[in-house]
């Protein structure tokens, strides 16, 4: 029988703050501008949303069973502060908008999921190892709230997380390999 560990309060609060910090005020951010028209504010969404795909793999993959979650959900607490925060020409036209609610809580956001990721990335540290074996009730805790949804969960979806992770890779290694060295901390490619 799962006994649950101390910290498993903690992990239930760390799936809350995701869902408000990683999907819902970004969904917000980018409806804002895109009926605002602010194009830098857009330009930066689509980089997030594209980076913190990684996010949706790791649930895919946290509902799966999968041990590799935890890998991927420490690269995608990692990835994600990197994205927002890189790209020099994006954080000048941001500077530059007008002091207007939009900025604001564009600030804000970047502020506190920066916060949010590297706490949590420091919080997942410990759980390294459950990437190479997740029998353990330490390990287990990270599954006990997925556990509750997997009667729902096809089959087939550790192996579309899988998929999705290796496609993932691909693109992410195509960026480091071929775009960054050409356009460095520029978003946008000259």
């Amino acid at each position: 029988m799962f006994t649950p560990p101390w910290f498993q309060p903690l992990i239930w609060l760390d799936y809350r703050l995701a869902v408000l910090f990683t999907l819902i005020v970004p969904m917000v951010l980018l409806i804002w501008a895109l009926v605002k028209k602010v194009p830098v504010v857009i330009g930066l969404m689509i980089i997030y949303w594209r980076v913190a795909s990684l996010l949706a793999i790791t649930i895919a993959l946290v509902l799966s069973g999968s041990s590799l979650s935890f890998f991927s959900a420490l690269a995608a607490k990692i990835l994600i502060p990197l994205s927002l925060w890189v790209w020099i020409d994006i954080n000048e036209e941001i500077n530059d908008l007008p002091p207007k609610a939009i900025k604001l809580a564009l600030t804000a956001w970047r502020w506190a999921i920066t916060v949010y990721c590297v706490l949590g990335a420091i919080a997942l540290l410990p759980f390294v190892t459950c990437g190479w074996s997740a029998q353990s009730n330490f390990c287990q805790a990270w599954f006990k709230l997925p556990l509750l949804a997997r009667p729902m969960i096809p089959g087939t979806l550790g192996g579309l997380a899988i998929a999705g992770l290796v496609f993932y890779a691909l693109c992410f290694g195509y960026f480091l390999l071929v775009r960054f060295p050409k356009q460095g901390r520029m978003a946008i490619d000259n």
